[in-house]
């Protein structure tokens, strides 16, 4: 892409998803089309959404639904773009255009849109069909060997025994006719989160990994593998999730550790051979183009890192009528930009928070394409370890050292960008708006003020990435920063100490974050990091324990002021479930057990902090 290109794309041009031809004819090519001023018009024949002909379609009965039916809190807009059709989209088009509507709104009667619903339409979901994972057992051999208390192995079973309800297989419906369904077909059974999310993401399915080798389920989760590199070469990229309206961005990349863990599990060399060339295609998607940055320090050395970017700059398809709610009202350049780093926020996995907003109370001041992420970053060190890892394994000698320089070079690039000495810990950089242009890309200069200064979770998890060796004197200064940072409450580690009605907000707790910081802190190698771990593991588990015997579910976010607490907030209603919790309950009781004679409730009136 050359700097024009990149301007273009980076300052709201228009992206035109130009059509899904590729390896599994659902590839995309993502391309500019037109550079225009703020209240230009378009020309005629220019404009392209890039949604395609179905998903434009379902976008307008998104709308449609949300006219007949209401915009109130149990309206999910995300449901009309999951629809599966029951005949072709031409005769659907034409029988929803012909539905009676009132003059003067525009909307659809709402017994009227019902029926329409009922006749073109099937469930939600139905193009997915329920499976048994054959490897699933009530009670496997060797089962959380650590896990001495009753009541504790009584619940891991619990969780084990959810996964057969998450398990699907794609239709041959879907692949036969993908004119009528915006799932991408996939070989293999794999697991949904639950509830809403019918379809498999990106980052939830290494922790819904890890809890299935926990299980004793390697066949399951080594099939999961194969669909991610599956997709992978297709695209290039693994997208946000299986579904075509996800195709415009990616989710934080874990195919890398996916692998690993796999391969640990099995000593499989021939999914090492399979893999690494899939791998190092996806570290280019993440590593070169839009996302790649490079900042000059104060001493003039050149460091590249990266950042989240969709390929966007339209509502996004599974959620439009919010999205256009948030633009509404602003000029159609800066519409664009909002609706890109909306995109981008998703991307990044922490759709919304604080973490992205210029002001926090407000959605339209996502500023998520504009900065450099602590933990991005310390996942693309992770995957430069990884393959090197792999790339030795197969004797791939100049892959290892190649991507061992590259991890060298990133750790170098924390340490002059992201690391700030002063409060012990890392923190995202945003990119200012001045740079200049070196050998045809753009260069942005050091500056101390653009780094974020509130506290996240996502500042502890380079402790988890290799960004510091076990025993370097940096680590017992990160752990003292966490203790003292407010994160660390009764249910676990809060996301943010910013509260602003977002989920990735305080005072919400998510699975991943309380891993990544407690496996981090175990691997540091240090008696104080590995003594913190233990105390968030116990909290952590007793607050999913108490909830699970309170509301009888396994839920996606938990309240971190309080032990049992449900979390909230968000664009949805907190769902059930649910993938990554279970497989982070099920890898911290494997990895780490519970002694007999500790208790695993809690005091669910915890004081709030």
């Amino acid at each position: 892409m050359s700097v024009d290109d990149e301007e273009r794309l980076n300052s709201g041009a228009v992206v035109k998803k130009v059509n899904r031809e590729g390896v599994t004819g659902r590839g995309i090519i993502v391309e500019v089309v037109e550079d225009w001023r703020e209240d230009d018009d378009y020309e005629d024949g220019v404009y392209d959404d890039g949604a395609g002909e179905l998903l434009c379609f379902l976008m307008d009965l998104q709308a449609a639904a949300m006219g007949s039916f209401g915009g109130g809190p149990e309206f999910d807009p995300k449901l009309y773009v999951d629809l599966p059709l029951t005949t072709s989209l031409e005769e659907t088009e034409a029988a929803f255009g012909s539905l009676p509507r009132c003059p003067t709104s525009g909307s659809v009667e709402k017994d009227t849109l019902k029926a329409f619903l009922k006749v073109y339409f099937s469930e939600a979901g139905s193009d997915l069909i329920p499976y048994t994972p054959v490897d699933h057992l009530d009670n496997p051999p060797d089962f959380l060997p650590g896990v001495r208390n009753a009541d504790a192995r009584d619940w891991g079973l619990k969780v084990h025994s959810l996964w057969p309800s998450l398990t699907r297989l794609v239709s041959p419906a879907v692949e036969r006719e993908p004119d009528q369904h915006t799932l991408l077909p996939l070989k293999y059974p794999f697991l949904v989160p639950g509830e809403r999310f019918r379809e498999v993401y990106y980052w939830d399915s290494y922790w819904v990994i890890r809890g299935l080798l926990a299980s004793k389920m390697t066949e399951t989760a080594a099939g999961m593998v194969d669909n991610f590199l599956s997709i992978v070469q297709a695209y290039g990229f693994f997208p946000n999730g299986t579904r075509t309206y996800y195709e415009n961005r990616s989710q934080p990349p874990f195919l890398s550790r996916m692998v690993r863990a796999i391969f640990s599990e099995t000593g499989d060399l021939g999914l090492v051979a399979r893999a690494l060339p899939i791998l190092k295609v996806e570290y280019e998607f993440w590593t070169t183009d839009s996302h790649a940055v490079s900042i000059r320090d104060g001493q003039g050395r050149v460091h590249r890192l990266s950042r989240y970017i969709a390929h966007w700059d339209q509502p996004r398809p599974e959620c439009s009528t919010i999205d256009k709610s948030i633009a509404g009202g602003f000029s159609k350049f800066k519409q664009q930009q909002i609706y890109r780093d909306i995109a981008t926020a998703a991307e990044s996995g922490w759709d919304f928070s604080s973490r992205w907003m210029e002001d926090s109370e407000q959605l339209s001041s996502l500023k998520t394409s504009s900065i450099v992420p602590v933990d991005l970053n310390a996942f693309l060190l992770q995957m430069e370890l990884d393959i090197a890892f792999l790339a030795k394994t197969l004797n791939e000698t100049q892959d290892a050292k190649r991507f061992t320089r590259a991890a060298d070079a990133r750790r170098r690039a924390f340490e002059a960008i992201l690391w700030n000495e002063n409060r012990c810990q890392w923190l995202d950089y945003w990119l200012p708006s001045q740079k200049s242009v070196q050998g045809g890309k753009y260069l942005y200069m050091w500056d101390s003020s653009r780094s974020n200064r509130n506290t996240y979770a996502s500042n502890f998890v380079p402790l988890w990435c290799g960004v510091l060796p076990p025993g370097d004197a940096k680590i017992d200064q990160v752990v003292e920063a966490l203790s003292g940072s407010g994160l660390v409450m009764p249910g676990g580690i809060a996301t943010s100490l910013v509260e602003t009605g977002q989920q990735w907000d305080f005072p919400n707790a998510w699975a991943p974050l309380q891993h990544m910081i407690i496996e981090g802190l175990v691997l540091s190698a240090s008696p104080k990091a590995k003594a913190m771990a233990e105390s968030i593991t116990r909290s952590w588990l007793r607050s999913n324990y108490v909830a699970y015997q309170r509301v009888g579910h396994m839920v996606e976010k938990y309240d971190a002021r309080y032990c049992g607490e449900v979390g909230g907030g968000g664009e949805y209603i907190t769902q059930t479930g649910f993938g990554w919790t279970n497989g982070v309950v099920l890898t911290l009781l494997n990895d780490y057990g519970w002694p007999e004679d500790v208790p695993l409730d809690c005091d669910c009136e915890s004081l709030q902090l």
